[in-house]
């Protein structure tokens, strides 16, 4: 009789989580590194990250296109300079196929659980198309990825069409309908004026005004694009000007909140010239210091506001069926519900599924606030790095700045495990990840995040900032050049506890 033995799972040296910017900047570099013994698992059918979920009418990034793509992959042939998710979708296919990243692809994988291996020193990953186990996991799910819905009383009675932003119901038809859209941020900013045209009413339910500024987009032509693909030095010049003026202006989010006022004068000219009306003007205009929530970009976000069809009121508080109640109990009659409410970004949803040492869960690790080593790797992780993770955002630039220097991280993490040789992990020391959040929230205490009167999604729930970068991107890069073995503790098979490295361990993990 022939023994049926249970097949091994697939194993990899390592295993990248999505397949957004982060996700395949990260497989580009694995590959540049040597390492081909990888996959990049992506719970959708397809490339894009935010960029293939975020299709609302008028999604654009608010970034310039050429500082909003890989240094290593420049792109001369942007249309706009500001472009629209299409365009930035393309061009991540683009990345894709350039850099032959499509075996490595395991498209409708996603994850549903990864638990670190004691005994074998490796994670094992539980995705919707089978099981696998690697060396080393790095976490690319991106912090805007599953959207945020408010949980507003009386929202299962509402008998229309309800749907995020992020998750835009095309086959619905707006035309001559009853639109109330909840929130203000920058996809509300982006898609109200798209609809308004179309619907019979749009109600706009803000809890907080946004800062707006005019928004400097428009056409590149047929000549600049030849120019940059004739003269690729002058492409690297733009986007080398781009990061510029982007780092000097940090100083004043970071370090000089009062700098700022210059600007908010100029968004009150933006609001003046486009808002006549008082009453209308002075709901528009925000409390709270310019830089503190983030700064949205638009022309036609205004001149929508004032258009006859389009009402304002306060935040959604409750929902009686069709009917909308604001917090000053304003009542409104709707058939479609559009939430514009943002995204999970304090609290993960992947960290639940990820179990370390001692079987805790990454949620309950980070259940009083996130916090990792250089936001990449957190105590009691071994060998898994998040990108874009805690208090790696920007308020005023290119995150693919952040993403390069974490992948500068993550190359120098694989060398120091080969140098370290055989089954080996790491993990930082929890007095390492302790004392550079301190000085993180030192330096953040100044910044116009914290001091500027707002609560924005920068902020937990305990009003702690988790999520932003207290400098320059050139700082952070310096920050993440390295791993540097004294904040980590080294795991072997044949060690029943961690050992650290030798020498004795930093006292504190310096910012630049």
């Amino acid at each position: 009789m022939t023994e049926h033995r249970p097949q091994p799972h697939p194993h990899v040296r390592v295993a990248v989580i999505g397949s957004g910017f982060s996700g395949l900047g990260a497989a580009v570099r694995l590959r540049r590194e040597g390492v081909t013994d990888f996959v990049v698992l992506e719970r959708a059918d397809a490339v894009g990250g935010t960029w293939r979920d975020n299709t609302y009418p008028g999604s654009a990034c608010d970034v310039p296109s050429h500082l909003y793509s890989f240094s290593f992959a420049p792109h001369p042939d942007w249309p706009r300079s500001f472009s629209g998710h299409e365009d930035i979708r393309r061009y991540l296919e683009h990345v894709t196929d350039t850099f032959r990243l499509r075996p490595h692809l395991r498209l409708r994988h996603e994850v549903t659980r990864a638990r670190w291996d004691e005994d074998r020193l490796h994670w094992r990953l539980e995705t919707t198309g089978g099981t696998l186990t690697a060396d080393l996991v790095v976490s690319a799910t991106g912090p805007l990825s599953d959207p945020s819905v408010p949980q507003v009383p009386g929202l299962d009675t509402f008998p229309g069409e309800v749907f995020h932003s992020a998750r835009w119901n095309h086959e619905h038809d707006l035309r001559g309908a009853r639109v109330a859209v909840v929130g203000t941020g920058a996809s509300a900013v982006q898609f109200v004026p798209e609809i308004q045209p179309r619907v019979a009413r749009l109600t706009l339910f803000q809890r907080t005004p946004p800062w707006v500024l005019p928004r400097a987009d428009r056409e590149i032509g047929a000549a600049e694009r030849r120019l940059h693909r004739t003269l690729p030095f002058t492409l690297r010049l733009r986007r080398s000007a781009l990061w510029g003026v982007r780092e000097l202006q940090t100083h004043a989010f970071t370090r000089w909140p009062g700098e700022l006022a210059l600007v908010e004068r100029s968004a009150r000219r933006h609001l003046a010239r486009a808002v006549a009306d008082p009453a209308l003007r002075a709901r528009l205009t925000p409390d709270y210091r310019i830089g503190c929530k983030r700064i949205l970009l638009s022309n036609a976000y205004y001149p929508a506001l004032v258009r006859p069809n389009v009402h304002v009121t306060g935040a959604l508080a409750e929902v009686r069926g069709s009917t909308l109640i604001a917090a000053d109990g304003t009542a409104t009659e709707a058939d479609t519900l559009v939430f514009g409410t943002g995204f999970r970004v304090t609290d993960l949803p992947i960290a639940d599924r990820v179990v370390g040492l001692g079987g805790r869960t990454l949620a309950r690790s980070w259940q009083d606030g996130m916090h990792a080593l250089r936001g990449t790797t957190a105590t009691g992780f071994p060998n898994w790095l998040t990108l874009i993770g805690p208090n790696t955002g920007l308020g005023n630039s290119s995150m693919i700045l952040i993403i390069e220097s974490q992948l500068n991280y993550l190359a120098d993490f694989l060398r120091r495990l080969r140098t370290l040789g055989g089954r080996v992990a790491l993990t930082p020391r929890a007095d390492a990840v302790d004392a550079w959040n301190a000085t993180l929230q030192r330096r953040l205490a100044r910044t116009v995040w914290n001091t500027g009167g707002c609560r924005s999604w920068y902020l937990d729930a305990q009003g702690r900032n988790t999520t932003v970068w207290p400098g320059t991107t050139s700082g952070f890069r310096a920050a993440t050049r390295r791993v540097d073995l004294g904040e980590y503790e080294v795991l072997r098979p044949a060690r029943t506890s961690p050992a650290g490295p030798a020498g004795a361990p930093r006292a504190a993990a310096q910012l630049p």
